[in-house]
């Protein structure tokens, strides 16, 4: 029988029965006959029998990794591909985990998720992906927030190719979606900031390869975002992950040697509306890798796998509190942390909002790093290959993604900024913007996400065009449109954050596009959860609502220097309503 099947359906179906007996093995039966499970695998399958036994019943997607776990499956997937079919749930879920998203109704096909370390990627990495997409998807890319990118309109045919042709340029997309440990960030000058107090690339990239060659790690009752910050002038919102490396200096006089460290901070989750917090615990730059794998083993152990409205590792330290989870994570590293107290951290360096935008000297002399306005992060095939072009022949060769959907091309000569900026001007694209625009955040939305209630990428152009014509914004301000709970344009830390929103518009029940929308969110030294200020705002009301709100911002600060986020928090939100609706727009 075995001459019957190809040699990718003998793989499927053994990994199928692996699987199998992963699973019997998990209820006693099978395997060694002890009911005990083993290999990768088993810390998680050991997790989901204590839940269990302690009488839960397992979330769906739990089950779907117990029956099946997508690593094993990989032949199944190919062989949709070949017969252009969409998956199931259960093998929706499944091909995350090669960072593959079926995203139907909104559109039926898959997007493909990459993941890329630090956001660091080569020119030849950048035109190869342009490849890609004109051969097996739509002819453009999304840069996301997590300093990554986003392929998308890849048909179920062509499924296999993109996941293997992006592994032929060196890139690859495993891992990057479903409970996982998702894309690596770092700050996005690393190497070349004149301020940063370490270079975060080594330590992102260690981590992304441990992660990628230990399948134990894959599998967690949830997702979770590991970032480093190295105290550079753009910030990687470190403290809106699961897990936070802050560079800082610690001072003398402390019970440590002074020098550079990681702060460590946990729980970061602004969708539920809760920042990373400082655990009081340093080390040394390269203990974040052996530290970073002790937390996710505690949080695999002991996260919830029944709801999954509360399996983030912020509900572990909720339940039980810093002290007691650190105290699981030194047991499993079999050492102390070091810990000091906050006065024995030097001042971080300031952000400049931005940086990301424009030309900027580096710490090597006569370089300069340039960042490319991207319209809410979108690239066409042929404006890839031309940023490749202009970093191949007029940079270092690199490609910088940041976490503000946008792009820096790297060691740009003083003699060569000209020619680059008119270049990148040539691609339809500039390296200037407004205050409004260079702070401009929006998910998918609608377009391309089942669960978004509004058109946030088209919402969020028509924010900027209307008020880039009628108000003149003289300091940042950072305007974040998400179309769902899932918050992946984190609208919460927002100076104004938009959230979709279905909104009803007659008696019958019909519903149009629109948004809630909050006010007075922030990060780093700012960090603050926006208040809601508005309920129900048509999407085609949105941009006069914008208006209103920054007329009313300019005439009514203190100074002006004072930030969009120091007036809104100076009053209440009945106060900032009155202080907007005097600015009516006609």
């Amino acid at each position: 029988m075995s001459s019957d099947f190809t040699p990718d359906q003998k793989r499927y179906l053994e990994g199928f029965v692996s699987g199998l007996t992963a699973a019997r093995t998990s209820r006693g039966v099978g395997g060694s006959g002890k009911g005990e499970p083993t290999g990768p695998d088993a810390i998680h399958i050991k997790a989901q029998d204590r839940m269990i036994a302690g009488g839960g019943k397992l979330a769906e997607q739990e089950k779907f990794k117990r029956e099946l776990h997508p690593f094993d499956a990989y032949g199944k997937l190919r062989e949709q591909s070949e017969q252009n079919q969409a998956p199931k749930p259960a093998d929706n879920f499944r091909w995350r985990y090669f960072g593959l998203f079926y995203v139907a109704p909104a559109q039926t096909s898959y997007m493909c998720r990459l993941r890329i370390a630090n956001g660091i990627l080569s020119h030849w990495q950048l035109a190869g992906l342009a490849d890609v997409a004109e051969k097996y998807a739509a002819p453009y890319s999304h840069v996301t927030t997590r300093a990554n990118l986003q392929l998308r309109e890849i048909e179920p045919r062509n499924a296999t190719n993109v996941v293997e042709t992006i592994q032929d340029i060196g890139l690859c997309s495993r891992g990057s979606g479903a409970d996982n440990i998702r894309n690596v960030t770092g700050t996005p000058t690393a190497g070349i900031d004149p301020q940063e107090l370490l270079d975060t690339r080594s330590y992102a990239r260690e981590w992304h390869y441990h992660i990628l060659n230990d399948r134990s790690l894959y599998g967690l009752p949830r997702k979770f975002n590991v970032a480093f910050d190295g105290a550079g002038k753009i910030a990687a919102l470190e403290d809106t992950n699961d897990i936070g490396f802050q560079a800082v200096e610690v001072e003398d006089g402390f019970g440590v040697e002074p020098g550079i460290y990681f702060r460590l901070t946990l729980g970061g989750i602004t969708g539920h509306k809760d920042f990373a917090r400082d655990t009081g615990v340093i080390l040394k730059p390269n203990e974040a890798t052996p530290i970073s794998d002790a937390i996710v083993r505690v949080y695999i152990e002991h996260g919830d796998r029944t709801n999954r409205n509360k399996a983030r590792l912020k509900y572990v330290l909720d339940a039980w509190g810093f002290d007691k989870f650190l105290t699981a994570v030194e047991e499993k590293l079999g050492r102390p942390l070091m810990r000091v107290p906050a006065e024995a951290i030097a001042e971080r360096p300031a952000f400049d909002r931005m940086a990301h935008i424009g030309v900027h000297p580096q710490k090597q002399d006569g370089l300069h790093w340039v960042g490319v306005v991207l319209p809410v992060g979108k690239m066409t095939i042929a404006q890839m290959r031309g940023i490749a072009k202009i970093s191949r022949e007029c940079g270092d060769g690199d490609i910088r993604l940041t976490v503000w959907q946008n792009l820096l091309i790297s060691g740009v000569t003083t003699e060569k900024v000209a020619q680059v900026e008119a270049e990148i001007a040539a691609l339809g694209l500039t390296t200037k913007a407004t205050s409004i625009r260079a702070g401009l955040v929006a998910c998918t939305g609608a377009t391309g996400c089942r669960f978004a209630a509004a058109h946030t990428k088209e919402s969020a152009e028509e924010i900027a065009h209307w008020c880039e014509e009628r108000v003149q914004v003289d300091t940042p301000v950072n305007i974040h449109l998400t179309g769902c709970h899932h918050s992946c344009a984190q609208h919460y830390i927002g100076d104004i954050g938009l959230i979709g929103a279905r909104v009803v518009i007659n008696d019958d029940g019909d519903t149009v596009d629109g948004f809630h929308i909050h006010v007075g969110g922030g990060y780093g030294p700012d960090a603050a959860i926006g208040r809601e200020i508005y309920r129900d705002v048509k999407s085609e009301n949105a941009p006069k609502v914008i208006e209103r709100m920054l007329k009313g911002y300019l005439a009514h600060r203190a100074s002006a220097d004072e930030t969009f986020i120091a007036f809104s928090r100076r009053h209440d939100v009945d106060a900032l309503k009155d202080l907007f609706n005097a600015e009516a727009v006609e």
